[in-house]
């Protein structure tokens, strides 16, 4: 997200920086002890500023930040037109007014700030702020999420007119999200929300030919909006071809992971992998916390579905494969690659596609160790044999332990070590790996931050 805000915090220690932060010189003196206890002297405008956030508070108001999203601080700073100066956005409540909740706006003169925009709203809360330049006209778009009720969220979306504040949509949602899905170098805006007979449906919000930003179609999501409230994830990406798309998942209790792809055709938004004859998607696969990414780093985005086989050790089904599938427009997909995915020691190794159907994988654990031993299937009664094997290893001791034997480094994080070592039978396999192959092959399984819903 394009952002140019800071946080206004007035707390004595960051008051000093932010003086600091002025350019102003400070001449040779003598302190006395005495003046280490007094606040440096703030900018004449921040001033100001203060005494006008105090007016309010002394109306009665208390600050309501918001309470998701990346923008959760009760004063920010934010440059909204693109001057190169920065305007405050105040949250505010105050329960005695018809409309409770208030967003002020502060423009920044020469030397002061003065109250230039207000936005009201009624609800429970602020649940969330965004700033988006939508058009591309330098200046930003405010994505207002206010929390109406318990299960209640309505977005509103303002721009700057001449004036004052211009409401563009206003429109009940779960999840919202903006991208440039036809590629005018503008941003659009779906909105996924339950429908009168609630069931999904993501409304598609676009730029008109005489400037207005309405709604111009809408697509059936499989999912509930518990199902993606809950686990789902809105991912933003690419289909084959380079055409911009969004992957909506959600997580049914069984548990599986349904996954809608939303594009743009001639005009409209539409669900590609939508069945005709089921009306849900045709992408639904076991849920193993996995969601849909650019895996192998070409730019375009895959959708995971794992594989699940039966157990060497007689222990029942184990997903041991994920199949990475890429998209088309058409809604054809394609295995660009395969990994196995050991969730539990974070990392991950992509296959080779000689090795599908020919390997197993089993997992064991001792005291500060983890591995994953792969093995060679063999043949009608034949024995499976081990190639391959990758440790994961904490303790105090693991620097020591990980050069142990024929172990060799893939990686060292702060508190693990991950080694890997061939076995036996990998020198006469012929489909036998090198230990570069190994390490090219492997990778950390790494957490995405979030800072919570829009």
């Amino acid at each position: 997200m394009r952002q140019g805000w800071k946080t206004l915090v007035l707390s004595g220690a960051l008051l000093a920086a932010l003086y600091l932060l002025t350019g102003c010189s400070v001449p040779k003196m003598i302190l006395n002890p005495q003046d280490l206890y007094a606040l440096p002297t703030l900018p004449e405008k921040y001033t100001e500023l203060n005494t006008l956030l105090g007016a309010i508070l002394d109306g009665g108001a208390e600050y309501a930040a918001p309470t998701s999203g990346t923008n959760t601080q009760p004063v920010q700073l934010v440059d909204l037109d693109g001057d190169g100066r920065e305007e405050a956005v105040a949250f505010f409540r105050n329960p005695n007014d018809e409309k409770p909740l208030k967003i002020y706006i502060f423009t920044v003169g020469e030397d002061s700030y003065q109250q230039t925009d207000l936005i009201e709203g009624t609800g429970t809360g602020i649940y969330s702020m965004a700033y988006e330049d939508l058009n591309g006209d330098g200046r930003m778009e405010l994505l207002v999420g206010w929390k109406a009720a318990v299960d209640q969220q309505v977005l509103e979306v303002y721009a700057r007119g001449l004036g004052s504040m211009e409401a563009l949509v206003r429109a009940n949602y779960v999840k919202y999200i903006t991208m440039d899905l036809d590629l005018d170098q503008r941003r659009e805006l779906v909105v996924i929300r339950a429908d009168e007979e609630g069931e999904g449906t993501a409304d598609y919000y676009s730029w008109q030919p005489d400037g207005s930003f309405s709604s111009q179609s809408s697509a059936r999501i499989s999912v509930t909006m518990a199902e993606l409230s809950q686990q789902g994830r809105v991912t933003t990406g690419m289909l084959d071809g380079k055409i911009p798309a969004l992957f909506v998942t959600g997580v049914t209790e069984m548990p599986r992971a349904i996954t809608d792809i939303l594009a743009v055709r001639n005009g409209e938004l539409s669900n590609i992998v939508l069945s005709e004859v089921t009306g849900v998607s045709s992408q639904i696969a076991p849920y193993c916390s996995l969601y849909p990414t650019d895996i192998n780093g070409d730019g375009l985005t895959e959708v995971p579905w794992p594989t699940q086989l039966l157990s060497l050790a007689n222990e029942g089904l184990s997903y041991q494969r994920v199949d990475w599938y890429c998209y088309d427009s058409g809604g054809n997909g394609t295995v660009v690659l395969r990994t196995y995915h050991n969730m539990e020691d974070k990392w991950y190794f992509r296959l080779p596609e000689e090795w599908v159907n020919r390997i197993w994988i089993s997992r064991m654990t001792a005291p500060d160790e983890a591995s994953a031993t792969f093995y060679i299937l063999g043949g009608d009664a034949a024995e499976a044999e081990p190639f391959l094997r990758i440790t994961a290893i904490t303790g105090s001791s693991r620097e020591y332990r990980a050069v142990r034997g024929n172990r060799f480094l893939l990686s060292r994080q702060p508190e693990i070590i991950y080694t890997a070592e061939l076995l036996d039978a990998n020198e006469n396999w012929k489909y036998g790996i090198t230990a570069d192959g190994v390490r090219e092959a492997f990778s950390l399984i790494t957490t995405e931050w979030a800072a919570g819903d829009n």
